[in-house]
C-alpha cells in the first residue's frame, strides 16, 4: 500500500499516451496497454518522481475542490493496482 510520503515513479518504458484509434488516453507498457478515464488521466498526470503520494493528493484536492481523504483513497487504489501489474513503482 502507498503512504502519504512514497513518491510514486513511473518507470522507463512505460508512457502516458492518447490513442486516436481508440480516441482515448491509454498507459503503455511493453506488451501491455491500460485505458484511462479522466480521473485516471488526472492522477498519473501529477506523477512527476519528485512529488510525494500526499503531496499529489493534495494538489488534486484543491484542483478539484474536493476533500483530501476521499482523493487519497481513490488514488491509493488506483495507483496499488497500477503498482501490481507493475506500471507504476514506489520510491520510499
Amino acid at each position: 500500500m502507498i503512504g502519504a510520503d512514497d513518491i510514486p515513479v513511473i518507470p522507463r518504458g512505460v508512457r502516458m499516451q492518447f490513442d486516436r484509434v481508440r480516441e482515448r488516453w491509454v498507459l503503455l507498457a511493453p506488451e501491455r496497454t491500460v485505458a484511462l478515464d479522466e480521473i485516471g488521466r488526472a492522477i498519473l498526470s501529477e506523477i512527476d518522481g519528485e512529488r510525494s503520494f500526499g503531496q499529489i493528493t493534495a494538489g488534486l484536492a484543491a484542483k478539484y475542490a474536493a476533500p483530501q481523504e476521499e482523493i487519497a483513497e481513490d488514488s491509493r487504489g488506483f495507483l496499488g493496482a497500477l503498482i501490481d501489474r507493475r506500471f507504476v513503482e514506489v520510491r520510499r
